[in-house]
């Protein structure tokens, strides 16, 4: 059926080809014998053509050949019923295809049934460059089994994906913009005329692919900003989560730590007040006691306060935070830090409790013998890496962390930074904090 379908083809073409050709032929001749003998009969010039007639006849010819060879292209076309439009009509029909407004949704279809029916392909296809990669934005007929691999461009339009692939890559100003590819039917390869047609229209395609890509463009950014909207929100939402879990553990430190120390300061002051006047020995008993009272409570806020900021953070900075710190670890920790200089407050507490999180879930989870904790920085982008040689963990259970990598992740973000972990099952894992502190 198909062979059949193709000879019919063929047939048709060579007879659409003809006709054609012959009503071309009758136009030329047609206007040499108006201008030139019947002219030349009203101004009594029967014996020898004239020049000047000559020249006129040849330059009306020549402006309106194209005209007329579209309207016999179409003409044949309705003749013959074929399917397949005359290769100027397509051309016509593909330069108003360009949008006047924002209606580029189904440029790409109606491109590639132009192509189709122009050449008479099996299928035709538009990819389109998006963000440096080609993607397919349509193809016609919409029912076909059309390859869907990416074109792979060969010298002479041909195309290495498939046999009787051909591909035409679409440019603008030097800029690659997409691809224009056809199937070729059995036996039927393109002709010369389909051929020029196939390079005339990815020669044309280029302001309207360059307008599709853009709303390609703008479709995947905006899919990116929604996405790292959503990110935000759940951030936001944790660090409220944590920040409201904070407040709620210093109350319950407080009251059940530093106020007892406080209030219980308070009554023995009241008491050796009491006792002044009456027994001036027992109040100043008491009262030298209270001085070791005082200094424990002293001591409980401070401690306190260290569990919020350490004090030797923002006196000595990140390095020397870290080195007091990570002393007590339950695992040796080797801190690597050549040339490091004062950041932002900022970035050096997001850094610090970054290192403190990743450090304290390699002595609990990691099994690990030794970690090393690596900072430096270049040119305003400050680097944090923390690699342990403990048991890793497979890609799958990358997020069984927990919290913990929420909570770097939390705090980076909000100095703009980010923070990525790599493992491998046996080997050991890596945290990376990356943070540009000049816009921190």
């Amino acid at each position: 059926m198909r062979i059949r379908h193709d000879t019919g083809r063929l047939h048709n073409h060579v007879v659409h080809r003809m006709v054609v050709w012959l009503g071309l032929a009758v136009f030329v001749v047609s206007v040499y014998a108006v201008v030139v003998r019947g002219a030349g009969a009203i101004i009594g010039r029967t014996d020898s053509p004239s020049v000047t007639l000559s020249v006129l006849a040849t330059a009306t010819v020549a402006l309106s050949f194209a005209r007329v060879q579209a309207a016999v292209e179409g003409w044949a076309g309705r003749l013959l019923g074929g399917t397949s439009a005359a290769p100027y009509e397509v051309l016509r029909q593909f330069s108003e295809s360009v949008p006047e407004e924002e209606s580029t949704e189904d440029l790409p279809a109606r491109m590639a049934r132009l192509l189709a029916e122009g050449t008479g392909a099996r299928w035709a296809q538009v990819w389109v460059s998006v963000a440096g990669r080609l993607n397919l934005a349509a193809t016609w007929p919409l029912d076909t089994d059309a390859v869907e691999t990416p074109p792979a461009l060969l010298p002479e339009a041909h195309d290495a994906a498939g046999p009787g692939l051909r591909a035409r890559a679409v440019t603008h100003g030097g800029e690659p913009l997409g691809v224009l590819r056809l199937q070729e039917r059995a036996g039927l390869p393109l002709s010369s005329v389909e051929e020029r047609l196939f390079t005339d229209l990815a020669d044309r395609a280029g302001l309207m692919l360059r307008l599709v890509g853009v709303r390609g463009d703008l479709e995947l950014r905006r899919g990116e900003l929604l996405a790292r909207a959503d990110e935000l929100k759940a951030s936001r939402r944790r660090l409220i989560e944590t920040q409201d879990a904070e407040r709620r553990r210093l109350e319950r430190d407080l009251h059940d730590g530093a106020q007892q120390h406080l209030v219980a300061l308070t009554v023995n002051l009241r008491l050796a007040q009491t006792l002044s006047k009456s027994s001036p020995v027992r109040a100043v008993a008491l009262l030298g006691l209270q001085a070791d009272a005082a200094t424990v409570a002293i001591e409980t806020l401070s401690s306190l306060s260290r569990g919020i900021y350490p004090r030797l953070l923002s006196e000595q900075g990140l390095v020397a935070a870290l080195r007091s710190a990570v002393g007590t670890s339950a695992i040796p920790v080797t801190i690597v830090a050549d040339g490091m200089v004062r950041l932002p407050a900022a970035v050096e507490a997001a850094l610090y409790f970054c290192c403190m999180e990743a450090v304290q879930n390699a002595a609990k989870h990691s099994g690990a013998g030794s970690v090393t904790v690596r900072l430096d920085d270049h040119v305003g982008t400050s680097q944090l890496v923390v690699t342990d040689d403990g048991e890793g963990f497979a890609h799958a259970d990358a997020h069984s962390t927990g919290a913990g990598l929420a909570n770097m992740r939390d705090r980076l973000d909000a100095v703009g930074g980010t923070v990525s972990v790599t493992s491998l099952a046996g080997i050991g894992t890596t945290v990376t904090a990356l943070v540009d502190h000049r816009t921190a």
